[in-house]
């Protein structure tokens, strides 16, 4: 089926519904320019693979831009309350999905979308699955981190490094302003310390940070006590890592591995495991803000699609960004470009192969209760005190 003339959007969101919008292809719609924006650092792993969707439509344009996650969603109602939504698609983690999801702020792909993504759930490996879980139908799971929380620190000034959050409140009460992690609402190793204490405090629910989280909270501003100041970004935590003036930080998989082979942190900087750890899995999505132009609509389902495919998938390994990267099953390593080879060869850590295997894995909290754990960070524990 060929159309060669464009179609008026109306027509297409009928298209759209009966499930026939692969037969758009390149040559039967007029040039299109998406608009994505990343919150979350996904276009360091997706960017290639977006524009490699030009091979297959080349009538696409793409523009990217970056934001951070707790801004976008006030600018996302402010578009669509004017009925003026130019985002059209959003990549980015819990952070956004929460608020986006809390707020009503994304058309819903699952199970309206079926017929564009036949078998996508079963499709993700396990973990993958379990994260796509949490987008409840409103988003669609992209890649995938193990994720944290461990300590990675400096050796040179880290002789016996903490592995209880006892001994790293003791470490930094002895080392002030030397231990630093970002806000939670912006940082994905942020995120992973606050969620991973109430399984290492033995806190009595650590799926409810209002009732169930009494002994994580007290750590946290206990903790709050010797840390300077919580940064805004991971980035600028690496970087102070790197540059000596902290010698701790609470880390990811991704976050260890990739300033290490970027240089913004020295190659022998090490990490180490909390005892009887749960890991605290993470996850990038890509989510359609409501409003998107009916005519945009088929092309952005179909580069998504195409996000999802083994070989787009494969260059997600990128350099341990967000380590492992491929939310979709059977995408070894050995399917990447050779540089994502040679850097996990290099830069990788033979422990989180082990860590992966005995320690038992969680999933974020869910949209509701993260948005409500964010706010009583910002206002009991940083206030004040993140920038």
């Amino acid at each position: 089926m060929k159309i060669k003339k464009t179609l008026p959007g109306a027509l297409l969101s009928l298209l759209c519904a009966l499930g026939v919008t692969a037969a758009l292809s390149a040559r039967s719609v007029h040039a299109q320019t998406i608009n994505v924006v990343d919150v979350g650092g996904a276009l360091a792993l997706l960017q290639d693979a977006i524009e490699s969707y030009k091979t297959v439509n080349p009538n696409v344009k793409f523009t990217f831009t970056k934001a951070p996650a707790p801004e976008l969603p006030g600018k996302l109602k402010a578009m669509q309350a004017a009925n003026r939504t130019d985002i059209d698609l959003v990549l980015g983690g819990n952070d956004i999905l929460a608020a986006g999801i809390q707020q009503k702020l994304w058309t819903r792909m699952l199970p309206e979308q079926d017929k564009k993504f036949p078998g996508v759930l079963g499709n993700y490996h396990p973990q993958a699955q379990k994260m796509q879980e949490l987008a409840q139908g409103e988003a669609l799971a992209v890649v995938f981190m193990t994720g944290g929380p461990f300590l990675q620190y400096n050796p040179d000034k880290v002789k016996q490094p903490p592995t209880t959050p006892q001994e790293l409140l003791a470490w930094c009460k002895a080392n002030p302003n030397r231990l630093i992690y970002a806000r939670p609402a912006n940082s994905g190793p942020g995120r992973a310390f606050m969620m991973g204490l109430p399984y290492l405090l033995g806190d009595k629910n650590p799926k409810d940070p209002v009732n169930g989280w009494e002994k994580t909270w007290v750590y946290l501003k206990a903790l709050n006590t010797c840390i300077e100041y919580y940064p805004t970004g991971t980035g600028a935590v690496m970087k102070e890592l790197g540059q000596g003036s902290r010698d701790i930080t609470p880390s990811v998989t991704g976050w260890d591995i990739n300033p290490r082979a970027l240089g913004i942190v020295p190659k022998e900087f090490k990490i180490v495991a909390f005892k009887n750890f749960t890991w605290i899995n993470d996850t990038q999505y890509m989510m359609v803000p409501k409003g998107v132009a009916a005519d945009k609509m088929p092309v952005v389902l179909d580069l998504m699609a195409h996000l999802l495919k083994p070989q787009q998938q494969a260059l997600t390994w990128d350099k341990g960004y967000f380590y492992p990267g491929p939310a979709v099953k059977n995408v070894p390593v050995t399917m990447a470009p050779k540089e994502s080879q040679d850097v996990i060869k290099e830069f990788g850590r033979p422990e989180f192969a082990e860590w992966t295997t005995k320690q038992p894995h969680a999933q974020p909290l869910d949209a509701e209760s993260m948005v409500k754990a964010f706010r009583i960070w910002d206002q009991e524990v940083g206030a004040q005190k993140y920038k």
